[in-house]
């Protein structure tokens, strides 16, 4: 028998809470987001993402997804494994994430020009990797938008050596509103369910791609947006805008 303030109900209702909160605080943040890029992308710039831990599915959100921009370019861990010579026993700890080398090994696999826009996401903001991902990225002359949660980082140490967090870094910083830990319904017999962090981010990657398109229209400009490949035209219409990129783009496996 399921506890009464615990059940699908209750989940439904933290998810439009969090949802209804990143609406009403941060379309501001996410219309500069989208200027920032659009002015990238007219620049011949792409997006890197990049997110480690369920942060991933963040970052694979804005990359190589029907309805998304195709000059986005996500940064995976694995790439270690796929582009770099470690083996699959290096990446499958899950606390490799907070090592900050793998952020200049992960970088060092991707062909990254100057116009580029970072796009980091992390729920903490604190592991070494993406404190160090950010770092990198603002040494180098890139801008960094960040989409974390300012009430869990604001409450962590940061894992970094410079004790810098993702949301001290970043240029623009998009808050997911998510509470502390993520999970938001306690469970009386010990910790808690119902995380929304990735409900709502993945609502600011789609409120930021659907801005970036409308700037991109005012300019008189063809959004360059991925047709699903599981239409007749899909693969035709993909091809030639991935084409354009080259292999500044990497598509992910099926």
């Amino acid at each position: 028998m399921s506890h009464p303030s615990v059940n699908l109900t209750a989940a439904a209702e933290q998810a439009q809470r969090v949802v209804s909160q990143v609406i009403a605080t941060q379309t501001g943040n996410i219309r500069q987001a989208a200027e920032l890029i659009a002015n990238a992308l007219a620049n011949d710039g792409i997006i890197q993402a990049f997110g480690t831990g369920h942060s991933r599915a963040i970052a694979l959100e804005l990359a190589g997804r029907a309805g998304g921009l195709v000059p986005a370019h996500q940064l995976w861990v694995k790439d270690l494994v796929m582009y770099g010579k470690s083996e699959p026993e290096e990446i499958l700890d899950p606390l490799v994430e907070r090592d900050p080398d793998l952020a200049r090994r992960i970088l060092d696999l991707a062909d990254i020009h100057p116009a580029d826009v970072f796009v980091i996401a992390s729920q903490s903001g604190g592991n070494g990797s993406i404190v160090e991902m950010a770092i990198l990225a603002k040494e180098r002359g890139h801008q960094v938008v960040a989409i974390t949660s300012h009430e869990h980082s604001s409450n962590i140490t940061s894992r970094h050596e410079s004790g810098k967090k993702l949301y001290e870094l970043a240029d623009i910083v998009i808050d997911n509103c998510g509470p502390y830990g993520d999970a938001t319904l306690p469970l009386p017999t010990g910790g808690a369910t119902a995380p929304t962090s990735t409900i709502s981010s993945a609502l600011i990657v789609q409120m930021l791609v659907s801005e970036i398109c409308g700037i991109l229209l005012q300019a008189g400009e063809t959004p360059p947006v991925m047709v699903s490949m599981n239409t007749p035209e899909g693969d035709r219409h993909n091809a030639a805008l991935v084409d354009r990129y080259g292999d500044r783009i990497r598509l992910g496996e099926p």
